[in-house]
């Protein structure tokens, strides 16, 4: 038996999502059961529930998707409801929570840290990894708490008057979130951008929310669609509009090739109006500037041209007078 595990939880907490992807791009099935197989193996008086996230059978191969949805109908997996707050982590911690079990994971669930303290206990919560030439191996840990730099507003202000006083007199001062904190792996975006030009019609997968949008799986890719491109008028908030698994069309909006990130928009909603009138103005006044141009030098390039074989004329003449 592993020692590094605490022998003593009878019900443990799956997070699907974590382990089917840990050390791995896309999560796989495969994985996943060979875990769950191994934990159930080491620990057989455990109990063992396995959550995944709502876009879990849609990001998996697709080999592996009738073994999902019969998972899934056998209750052997569980998904949260649709539009659940916190997606797949909070779905886990509320179980866990509710009958005290432990997690399995390897994620440290940071913006969940203030809301279930528990998860510093002892034995709440347990790694896994899978070994070379071993197979899976658990072990007891505790979750990595979060930075000073990364705490979010609320947060702070939920703070204590001592914690604050510990911080930095700037530390108030939280810097604003990107809109494209995901990073794409450069060969699959790379060939999306091959594959994929602006304007190009495709669908995607509601992968997460954002602060001012959605992310959307497209593939081996995942794309932002902002609030500005989603609808018109714009929603207030993406989770009233849109639905986490919900498969969405949309068109390609354009490119950050520095943050190798997809900006996409719901097909039927441009982008806005003004910034398209003015460059087209823009356009226009060019192209009468030019015509203007063309018109008042035509008459003075045919006189340069004639006056030309006339002193090259004259040339001969006065060398035979000479």
């Amino acid at each position: 038996m592993n020692e590094g595990v605490n022998k003593s939880f009878t019900h443990v907490v799956v997070d699907g999502s974590n382990i089917a992807t840990e050390g791995r791009g896309d999560p796989s099935l495969r994985q996943l059961n060979e875990a769950v197989l191994a934990f159930m193996k080491e620990f057989p008086s455990t109990k063992v529930t396995v959550v995944v996230d709502a876009t879990f059978g849609h990001r998996i191969d697709r080999r592996e998707r009738n073994e999902f949805d019969e998972a899934i109908n056998n209750n052997e997996l569980v998904a949260p409801p649709a539009g659940a707050v916190g997606r797949g982590d909070g779905f886990v911690l509320t179980i866990a929570d509710k009958v005290k079990a432990s997690i399995l994971s390897n994620d440290s669930y940071q913006e969940f840290h203030d809301q279930y303290k528990w998860l510093f206990d002892e034995g709440r919560l347990i790694g896994g990894k899978p070994v070379p030439n071993v197979g899976w191996v658990f072990i007891r840990r505790l979750p990595v708490r979060k930075q000073a730099g990364r705490e979010s507003a609320a947060s702070l202000r939920r703070a204590k008057p001592r914690n604050l006083a510990a911080k930095s007199p700037v530390a108030k001062v939280v810097a604003p979130k990107s809109v494209h904190p995901k990073l794409n792996e450069l060969n699959p975006f790379l060939n999306f951008v091959e594959k994929n030009a602006i304007g190009t019609k495709l669908k995607g997968v509601v992968e997460s929310y954002a602060s001012h949008g959605v992310y959307v799986k497209i593939g081996e890719v995942s794309g932002y669609l902002p609030l500005r491109l989603m609808a018109k008028p714009a929603p207030r908030s993406a989770r009233e509009h849109v639905k986490l698994g919900a498969t969405l069309s949309l068109v390609v909006a354009g490119f950050t090739p520095s943050r190798r990130s997809v900006e996409l928009s719901v097909a039927g909603v441009d982008l806005p109006s003004e910034p398209k009138s003015a460059v087209k103005t823009q356009v226009s006044r060019n192209a009468q500037s030019k015509s203007q141009a063309a018109k008042t030098g035509q008459p003075k390039r045919p006189r340069r041209r004639a006056q030309l074989p006339k002193t090259s004329a004259k040339r001969p003449t006065s060398n035979k007078k000479r």
